[in-house]
């Protein structure tokens, strides 16, 4: 669906796209009569005759999806033209179609591929995110800025302390996928009621071929009804949506005209609007944020799919599929975007520390608070810094020159604060630095998981 599209990636399209579910499927089928030939199940010529058979392109894919609904999945009027197409051309062989599995079976097996392939693209390009995060951390130092909290200005921060901040937690979330992953994409291959009972005593060397013809694991048992695995994949991949919408919404906050630290690479076109040609909207932090506003709705439609009936469930696994594409494709895309965001970023470091600059000293109250407490005593303290806040307020100096006018006029005692502590107050490099430094040894941290990643593949 067109608007539906806009959440996703091409890519992520391609992956779930009608035609590569059915593909997986057949491999599925292909896997399955080859793993029966070689373990004896089935005669070997009738494994060669269905696996060439099972090419999605030979069948009317559209006609194969328009079926699912009157079956019940999509997996029964796969099998079914499957098995009429093979009769076609070895009668014999047609009989061994689907030998032992159930449609669950397929279906599951089929979305483990798939999702395979879309954990790949994910952690392709979240790995390229991580990287220019952290090469923008390491090129820009002490750097000052203002911290905000609860959307207001706070205490001077660094640029590299923010840029860290959101890549701890993007560089945690490569790793749990890459981990949930190995821990969820397993073969399923359970029968009618997951024993593979149909198969007899060659059960367990059936399913370790299938598992050894299509590459995955063996789970310890049949998951039909065990989706805790699987849904926490799912989970795992609403963690980093939650991680890419907090990343877009500081960005798109930061890209306002207003505040103007942090924007989009520039060109042509590139979030321009129609009818005000002054405006460049951030067009990518707007595709992320998009792309990941449903996926709490997503994660809490799996969980709700988790309470299924004795050892095969009702709709539950029907439902699940409709959610699991769109938390793929919304995550990628989330990805996507940001990371055209961060190529080349426009990044205003004179806009950072004029906005610094403009609080006229006021985000040192706390630490000139944390220095007189101990001197002055609680209530000297606290009536002589709501003074002189109220004073800069009111336009009549700066913090600083509030304070070298009150030691003058000795309205603070001369040794309330050394030179080297009024100096410290308002030292933003050194504040910076000293921000810097809190993130010094994640940084090289981050560089050699992100180094170790990189040199070991996505399975």
């Amino acid at each position: 669906m067109l608007f539906e599209a806009f959440l996703s990636s091409a890519a992520m399209e391609t992956v779930f796209s009608p035609a590569a579910v059915v593909q997986s499927m057949m491999d599925m089928e292909a896997a399955l009569a080859r793993a029966a030939a070689k373990v004896g199940l089935i005669p070997a010529p009738a494994a060669q005759a269905i696996a060439s058979l099972c090419r999605a392109e030979l069948y009317d894919v559209q006609a194969l999806i328009a079926a699912a609904p009157r079956a019940g999945n999509l997996a029964l009027p796969v099998v079914q033209r499957l098995r009429e197409t093979v009769a076609l051309f070895d009668p014999a062989a047609a009989v061994y179609v689907h030998r032992g599995a159930s449609a669950q079976d397929l279906v599951d097996t089929a979305m483990v591929l798939r999702t395979r392939e879309a954990l790949r693209l994910i952690d392709d390009d979240l790995q390229r995110l991580c990287g220019q995060l952290l090469d923008l951390a390491e090129r820009h130092v002490a750097v000052p800025m203002l911290g905000r909290t609860m959307m207001q200005p706070a205490q001077v921060i660094s640029l590299r302390f923010k840029l860290m901040n959101w890549l701890m937690p993007l560089l945690r979330s490569a790793e749990r996928l890459r981990e949930q992953g190995r821990a969820s994409l397993l073969l399923q291959l359970g029968g009618a009621v997951g024993t593979l009972d149909a198969i007899g005593g060659r059960a367990d060397e059936l399913l370790a071929a299938v598992a050894g013809e299509l590459g995955l694991p063996l789970p310890d048992m049949c998951w039909h009804t065990q989706r805790d695995r699987w849904l926490r994949l799912g989970m795992e991949v609403g963690l980093l949506c939650g991680n890419l919408g907090k990343l877009a919404q500081d960005f798109a906050l930061m890209a306002q005209a207003e505040i103007d630290e942090l924007n989009e690479p520039p060109g042509e076109g590139f979030g321009s609007c129609t009818s005000m040609p002054h405006k460049k909207n951030p067009v990518a932090a707007l595709q992320a944020l998009s792309a990941v506003q449903r996926a709490p709705q997503r994660v809490a439609g799996l969980l709700a799919c988790m309470a299924q009936e004795h050892e095969r469930g009702l709709g539950q696994q029907q439902a699940e599929l409709a959610e699991w594409s769109g938390l793929m494709g919304g995550a990628h895309s989330a990805v996507q975007a940001l990371t055209r965001a961060l190529a080349e970023p426009v990044i205003r470091v004179d806009r950072m520390r004029d906005h610094v600059l403009g609080r006229q000293g006021l985000v040192a109250s706390e630490h000139l608070e944390l220095l007189l407490l101990p001197r002055l005593g609680r209530q000297r303290t606290g009536a002589f810094v709501r003074d002189l806040i109220y004073r800069v307020r009111h336009g009549q100096g700066t913090l600083e020159q509030l304070l070298h006018a009150a030691i003058d006029v000795g309205d603070l005692p001369p040794t309330a604060l050394s030179a080297e502590e009024l100096a410290g107050l308002f030292d933003l490099e050194a504040i910076a630095a000293q921000a810097d430094g809190r993130v010094a040894t994640l940084i090289v941290q981050a560089r050699a998981r992100l180094d170790a990643m990189a040199a070991q593949p996505c399975a």
